[in-house]
């Protein structure tokens, strides 16, 4: 896996991905950031299920002012401080070892506002999709005009709205598909 765009494009990340993770392909990291384009820069991001970090990452190469990494599996986190150590990444990112539900009130208690959150929870657990977009979507720790991004099997029906949040598009790219939400009247 290498980092698409930003300034530390073309650099590759140096762990090895975890059993047990599905990180997000290079093609679909460059699709994600395709259609977000300047929003990224001077962005408040979290990368939810982070894995390996490499979505974060590609953030911060793109010029995000702070990353949240949530991630619960140990070998996970040890894979987004190797990856980001070996980019020599300082001062721009934080990792929240644990779910996402425990991440997300941590956030809202010291008024963390995200521009970009990029949600991938495993496949395997459909019931995370609906539970966290409907988390997020009830605003309290959403920016003015935040973007959810929703990564997922492409044949799961992704719903239209979570309270402040609406469906705007989704690309699929072979198996994957990511929904992009918008934010309403925040």
């Amino acid at each position: 896996m290498r980092i698409i765009g930003g300034t530390l494009k073309s650099r590759k990340l140096s762990a090895r991905v975890p059993p047990g993770t599905r990180p997000t392909s290079d093609r679909m990291r460059e699709t994600l950031f395709n259609i977000l384009g300047r929003r990224v820069i001077e962005s408040v991001f979290l990368d939810a299920y982070a894995g390996t970090g490499a979505v974060g990452i590609e953030a911060i190469s793109r010029g995000a002012r702070f990353v949240h990494f949530v991630e619960r599996s140990g070998g996970a986190v040890a894979a987004i401080r190797s990856n980001l150590a070996s980019l020599a990444v300082t001062g721009v990112y934080r990792i929240l070892d644990m779910d996402l539900d425990p991440a997300l009130r941590l956030c809202r208690r010291e008024s963390v506002r995200f521009d970009l959150v990029f949600l991938d929870p495993p496949y395997e657990r459909q019931d995370l999709y609906s539970r966290d977009l409907a988390c997020l979507g009830s605003e309290l720790v959403l920016a003015r005009h935040a973007w959810v991004v929703a990564e997922h099997p492409r044949r799961l029906a992704m719903p239209e709205a979570a309270g402040v949040l609406r469906r705007s598009r989704t690309r699929e790219q072979g198996t994957s598909a990511v929904s992009f939400y918008e934010a309403e009247g925040s």
